[in-house]
């Protein structure tokens, strides 16, 4: 059976299962990543499909469709958001540190472990030196988790990316590729923090217009991350086929080490069992729009944004099991009661921000 026939199986088995979350409650919640899976595949099994459309090359895309991401994520934040640094800065302050130093260090020694080289070693550090994914804000709502932490360290972690991550990569990438870290500065600003920021002014100032933008931008942003993934895997088909099970090893062991030495970081550390595992959330769940428009728009590489198109999808399928598997398990420590206490009087997930958060309420009531 050729690789294209395999492809297109896969891409058809991905599609129904994305179709069957709707109805098969053990599928709840893995809906998106069947479709990014089915997305994936196409692109391998017919490359033209996500390279360029009417003579328009898809890749000069990536930049837009990140910054509609990160819009999303910016309308979903208030100025509380930020002030509570100052009323937990002990958790927020623990998790920025070791996300910023388990994962860029962990995805330097993974890319050795695993003998991935170049672009491809690149893109394994990249995708550990960009910020918290904004789904583990979901993940941390689902797994009865500290939400406002999650939330708050989300956004700070982004917002210090424009100076983290540059220094973080001209120092364990440098080795592999040229890395222009004033220019991957500027690149963060532009297509990272602006749009972040218009979101949040756009929240604080008309409320109207970004609960109407609210509406639609969840599913506009998962078109993009779909779209996104496509256009990486189609352009850099090659590398995905030689080096493609080495890569997958070394992101599915990078990702395990972020969830395992975030909690257990959060422990040694005096944390509680809630705020311990959200920790664990925000370190091993990264930003993989941020790593793919920087692998686009400043390495000029399709092959270094492969990091984030295989850790994405593989973090969602484990973030989500570990979800399942800690709702069921609540903490029966003092302190963690009195943590999920207050985020269930703080609004979450009483009045969650955003209709995804807000789907995944109705989910989790489901359940």
């Amino acid at each position: 059976m050729t690789l294209v026939a395999v492809s297109l199986m896969l891409a058809l088995v991905f599609t129904a299962l994305a179709v069957s979350t709707r109805f098969v409650r053990r599928l709840d919640g893995l809906g998106f990543t069947f479709a990014v899976l089915a997305v994936g595949s196409l692109a391998v099994a017919h490359p033209p499909l996500f390279t360029s459309w009417g003579g328009f090359e898809l890749k000069r895309a990536i930049t837009p469709l990140v910054q509609v991401i990160l819009l999303g994520m910016g309308l979903t934040l208030t100025v509380e958001d930020f002030r509570r640094v100052l009323t937990m800065p002990k958790g927020v302050v623990l998790c920025c540190v070791l996300h910023y130093t388990v994962m860029p260090v962990g995805g330097y020694c993974f890319a050795r472990l695993f003998g991935l080289e170049g672009a491809v070693a690149t893109g394994l550090i990249l995708i550990g030196s960009v910020p918290s994914g904004t789904s583990s804000n979901v993940i941390a709502l689902l797994a009865r988790a500290n939400v406002p932490l999650s939330v708050t360290v989300t956004a700070v972690s982004t917002l210090i990316s424009p100076l983290v991550t540059p220094w973080l990569m001209r120092w364990l990438a440098g080795t592999y590729v040229p890395i222009d870290a004033f220019a991957m500065m500027v690149s963060i600003l532009k297509m990272i923090v602006a749009p972040l920021v218009l979101g949040l002014v756009l929240h604080r100032y008309l409320p109207s217009l970004a609960a109407r933008l609210a509406r639609v931008l969840p599913f506009l942003a998962m078109v993009a991350i779909c779209t996104i993934i496509g256009v990486t895997l189609a352009l850099s088909r090659g590398q995905l086929l030689t080096m493609g099970l080495a890569l997958f090893g070394a992101a599915a062991c990078h990702n395990a080490t972020g969830y395992l030495l975030g909690y257990w970081g959060g422990r040694l550390a005096g944390l509680n069992e809630v705020d311990s595992r959200t920790t664990a959330l925000e370190v091993g769940i990264q930003n993989g729009g941020m790593a793919t428009g920087l692998a686009f728009d400043v390495l000029k590489s399709p092959a270094a944004a492969l990091g984030s198109a295989v850790f994405g999808p593989w973090s969602a399928i484990t973030a989500s099991a570990i979800a399942s598997w800690w709702r069921t398990r609540p903490s029966d420590d003092a302190s963690a009661v009195e943590t999920a206490a207050n985020v269930r009087t703080a609004g979450y997930p009483a009045k969650p921000a955003t209709p995804l958060l807000q789907a995944v309420k109705v989910n989790v009531e489901h359940r």
